[in-house]
């Protein structure tokens, strides 16, 4: 099924993402850095999820809070991710389902300390959650904060 992209070169998904960004940015500047506000948005953005991709996020915000609670839920163009104390974007998961891709995707920002060298990545396709992908994510999680 082949995505239809408007004038401006953006699908409808695309838009419908923008704006829950520019939505959830509004809502941030009104509710601050508070965690209870984040966390709400978070377990309600899971709570909406496709049957496929409500247990990869319920993973993600599993290790999140046990690996690093220190770092802030917050939805990130409508997904479930988790910020900094600055309230910058650490980790997120997209779902396939939201850009009607084959896979989610666990994504790391630039503030995720997982330098390797020169090249290194920041984004890991994820279709099912097991214990050896936990156990993974649980690692870069760790190293993202560290």
């Amino acid at each position: 099924m082949a995505e239809t992209k408007t004038s401006d070169g953006l699908s409808k998904e695309e838009r419908d993402a923008v704006k829950q960004r520019a939505k959830e940015l509004r809502e941030q500047e009104k509710a601050g850095k508070n965690r209870e506000a984040g966390l709400k948005s978070v377990l309600e953005a899971i709570a909406q999820l496709e049957p496929e991709d409500k247990p990869l996020a319920e993973g993600l915000h599993r290790v999140v809070s046990e690996v690093a609670p220190q770092l802030v839920p917050k939805t990130y163009y409508g997904m479930p991710g988790y910020a900094n104390a600055e309230g910058k974007m650490v980790v997120f998961i997209q779902p396939a389902k939201k850009f009607k891709t084959r896979y989610a995707t666990i994504g790391f920002e630039d503030r995720a300390n997982l330098d390797d060298g020169d090249f290194w990545p920041v984004g890991f396709a994820v279709r099912t959650w097991s214990p050896s992908v936990e156990e993974r994510v649980s690692e870069l999680v760790r190293r993202a904060v560290g």
